[in-house]
């Protein structure tokens, strides 16, 4: 998948590197492996989805007596830094890890990743024919599949249907840009306390970014040309930035700077926002009775466009084991359980069908009970991942793979850095010219360091 093969030396200094930018103290503690060696430790986010997971883990310890299972669960941003400072050194403190379509493949080629074609191939009834197809492709190296999909996402547009019809608008099919800008302006204070829309503003490669890039790329952006030039300073560069920058200032809700996808999904689900662009996995929450205030309220249509058909990114928060584990054996049955069509049926069953896991595989559209509750969403959601196509994510050319983000081993400390800069305009501490400026020459030292190797 990947267009770019390096070393294992440089990759392994670049995603430390990067790591160690994002580590802090929090969770610290939480490193220690069990206490015997039936204990398998797996490094998890912190997100809703997850949460869950770790509530039924009773369930897969009932069933596989002996095995006892130890989760390291983090924000975002902590357990990607501490997962990729401990798979890169080869630390063996973990026996799984949840990384995503961004990891999988590079850590497959530096044999960082066990393969688990073999343990799925073997596994009676695991059916990883069932994964949706684009899914199964981005969690492949040569052909077999390195980590598995706990859940697969897309981006789309989350609007409250309530506020928009009190305003007198309408939500078009098909968003692009500029008309959500407008939208996000007409119903702005609409109702008191509820912002036009909420945005990412939150540093980090996998927060602000991940809208952003899908923003940028639709609008024509690029982060390099086919020769590793940096393009950070290009007009489509700019245009973009200024208008995330802006919608977020005027529009999006207060101290922007500082959200991350939590917030945002928090401030919407809570009725404080009119508009949501972002992870389609958001409806586990937004539509689940015991966590929002607005169930049934929403409308959903595809991520905005601007001069590309397709707006969305293609994500998927996925389960590997890594090269050092000494239990594979022990964490392969707890991977296969969390990943099964059964563990999506014991889901629906115990929280309701609105907070299964969505988007990793085919079969679960197809279950009734979910179509009952995901009518308005399942359709755009599966579209989206299903036509997402990251190897050619703009209107040109580009040497990297990726829509929300550049599959390069740099891109987690690149990313940062320029993350960095744009929520600092967002917060409005510079201006978008100066980010920009900073955030070229971060770029184009990597980028340097490719036109070295060709």
């Amino acid at each position: 998948m990947h267009r770019t093969s390096r070393n294992a030396i440089a990759p392994t200094a670049a995603l430390a590197a990067g790591a160690l930018l994002l580590t802090g103290c929090a969770g610290a503690g939480a490193m220690a492996a069990g206490d015997g060696d039936d204990t398998i430790v797996i490094a998890i986010v912190a997100n809703p989805q997850m949460q869950d997971a770790i509530s039924l883990q009773s369930r897969f310890e009932a069933e596989h007596p002996g095995i006892n299972v130890n989760f390291v669960s983090l924000p975002e941003n902590e357990a990607r830094a501490k997962i990729t400072t401990s798979i890169a050194a080869g630390g063996g403190e973990f026996d799984a890890v949840m990384i995503s379509n961004y990891e999988t493949a590079q850590w497959a080629e530096f044999g960082w990743l066990e393969n688990l074609q073999p343990y799925m191939d073997r596994t009676e009834g695991y059916d990883s024919d069932d994964f949706i197809p684009s899914i199964r492709e981005d969690l492949s190296h040569q052909g077999d599949m390195y980590s598995v999909p706990f859940y697969g996402e897309t981006s789309f547009v989350a609007y409250r249907k309530d506020l928009f019809d009190k305003a007198g608008v309408e939500m078009p099919d098909n968003p692009t840009w500029p008309e959500i800008a407008k939208l996000a302006a007409t119903v702005d204070g609409t109702k008191p306390g509820v912002s036009g829309i909420c945005m990412r503003g939150l540093a980090g490669w996998g927060e602000v970014l991940a809208p952003f890039n899908s923003l940028l790329h639709t609008y024509g952006g690029r982060w390099y040309d086919e020769d590793w030039n940096a393009q950070l300073d290009s007009p489509e560069f700019r245009e973009a930035a200024e208008f995330y920058v802006d919608l977020a200032r005027e529009h999006g809700q207060p101290g922007a700077s500082n959200s991350g996808f939590g917030d945002c999904l928090n401030r919407y689900s809570q009725g404080r926002a009119a508009m949501f662009i972002d992870s389609t996995s958001m409806v586990s929450t937004v539509e689940d009775e015991d966590s929002s205030t607005i169930v049934g309220k929403s409308g959903y249509v595809p991520a905005p466009v601007m001069r590309t058909d397709q707006g969305g990114w293609l994500y998927t928060w996925s389960l590997g084991i890594p090269a050092t584990s000494q239990h594979k054996e022990e964490a392969w049955k707890f991977l296969s359980w969390m990943t099964d069509k059964d563990y999506i049926k014991l889901v629906g069953e115990e929280y309701g069908w609105q907070r299964v896991p969505p988007g990793n595989r085919l079969s679960t559209f197809d279950i009734p009970e979910y179509q009952e509750v995901a009518g308005a969403y399942a359709e755009p959601m599966l579209n989206g991942i299903q036509s997402a196509d990251p190897a050619n994510p703009t209107t040109e050319p580009v040497p990297y793979t990726g829509i929300g983000f550049l599959a390069i081993p740099e891109f987690q400390d690149l990313g940062t850095r320029v993350s960095q800069q744009l929520s600092a305009a967002i917060a409005g501490r510079i201006s978008v010219d100066e980010a920009l400026e900073q955030s070229q020459r971060y770029a184009q030292a990597v980028g340097d360091t490719y036109k070295e190797e060709s």
